[in-house]
């Protein structure tokens, strides 16, 4: 095979070490590393004294990150390649044969990188998916709280949408103030609420014991707390995000894309997208693509391939907000593959349209235009009205169509 790169590096990497094969015309050595940033550095020395400009591992978790960023910044190009792609081989059972073959596939040219956003992305992305987090934290908490308030009696969640909400946040903290009085709890009800006095008077109506009260008070100061630091959160990522405003509001004109979803996306895949070579590529790499397995000329399972999971689930979050949306061609998609796929089938593709739209949209630097919950129906008319005509003619319906 032609060589492409005749000094290159393969790594092998784990937690606590590094298997480096440094191939060049002179042939190949191999040497061991720790994974502390100073013996990181001394790789990068060593793979520069060989005269290696390219060098290549292993998705390995969250591992190959910090041999990542110390290569960048020695001005090394490296590859973090997806290890479905370089599959064991017979007899290959060492680090060091691992790292050995990684070279000489990268010698040949036989490697594709995976996309790794610049320096600033990475940032992004660690913190809206660290936000992420916390909201779900926080949801989580809230679910806590109310199993301590069903275990005292008190129905509040039954009554009232959410028990973190004003009324509901005055309502506990009376509770914890030893206020037993259903009335007085239910007279500190805002807004809409006031209509419910007399289904909150009944659902405050409990017996909570002292750990009981602990435990609520905890949970409260829990869920401020994490209030404040996804607050704050917020505040640094909207200031990350002011240079990509027009692009947000792309994004934001797709029906079930709020603000926060649209900061999620573009977190994940950036703006320019030049990096992927089509709509195809991106929906492969986010895992939304249909899976392509075909043997003996029969389809076989179409099940989605891994991707980026923060990616498929803010995109799947997305395709269902849209499917509650009136008029719109996401919503008439969405219906028309959950009465035969199922919802969550459904989901899944019209995340797939929405990210489509998205390529094209961030490409050509256009807000989105809804073709119309029509849309299907009238592209294949004719179609629709055999559909029709079909099902009427089974009810024993005669049909005449006049043009």
């Amino acid at each position: 095979m032609q060589i492409i790169h005749p000094r290159c590096c393969g790594m092998d990497i784990h937690k606590k070490s590094i298997t480096a094969c440094c191939i060049t015309p002179n042939g190949k050595e191999i040497r061991t590393f720790g994974t502390m940033t100073e013996d990181i550095l001394e790789l990068a020395q060593w793979v520069k004294s060989k005269g290696c400009t390219q060098a290549a591992m292993e998705s390995t978790g969250v591992y190959w990150k910090p041999i990542y960023n110390v290569m960048e910044l020695e001005e090394i190009q490296t590859l973090v390649v997806n290890a479905a792609h370089i599959k064991a081989v017979p007899g290959r059972k060492t680090d060091v044969k691992d790292a050995e073959w990684i070279a000489d596939l990268l010698r040949h040219g036989l490697l594709q990188g995976s996309y790794i956003p610049d320096k600033d992305q990475r940032e992004l992305r660690e913190l809206v998916r660290y936000r992420k987090s916390l909201v779900n934290e926080r949801s989580r908490e809230v679910n806590r709280l109310d199993k301590v308030l069903q275990g005292a009696n008190i129905k509040l969640s039954s009554v009232a949408t959410d028990i973190m909400g004003v009324s509901g946040r005055a309502m506990l903290e009376a509770m914890l103030n030893d206020e037993e009085d259903t009335k007085v709890l239910a007279g500190l009800a805002k807004g809409k609420l006031k209509s419910k006095i007399k289904d909150l008077e009944r659902a405050l109506k409990g017996i909570i014991g002292n750990h009981q009260r602990l435990l609520i008070s905890t949970q409260l100061k829990h869920i401020d707390f994490l209030t404040q630091q996804i607050e704050s959160l917020n505040r640094e990522i909207g200031q990350r995000m002011l240079p990509f405003e027009e692009d947000l509001e792309i994004l934001d004109s797709i029906p079930g894309i709020a603000r926060r979803g649209a900061e999620e996306i573009l977190a994940e895949i950036g703006t320019d997208m030049s990096r992927f070579p089509s709509a195809a590529h991106l929906s492969s790499w986010a895992g939304m693509s249909p899976g392509n397995h075909e043997s003996a000329g029969k389809r076989k399972s179409g099940r989605t391939n891994k991707g980026n999971k923060a990616l498929r689930t803010a995109l799947v979050e997305a395709a269902n907000a849209a499917s509650h949306t009136k008029d719109t061609y996401l919503s008439a998609k969405y219906h028309r593959l959950a009465a035969r796929r199922g919802k969550k089938r459904a989901a899944v593709a019209v995340g797939h349209s929405i990210l489509v739209t998205i390529y094209y949209l961030l490409k050509t630097h256009q807000m989105y235009k809804d073709l119309g919950a029509n849309y299907i129906d009238y592209s294949k008319k004719q179609a629709t009205i055999r559909r029709h005509l079909k099902s009427l003619e089974s009810l024993g319906v005669n049909v005449q169509i006049v043009s």
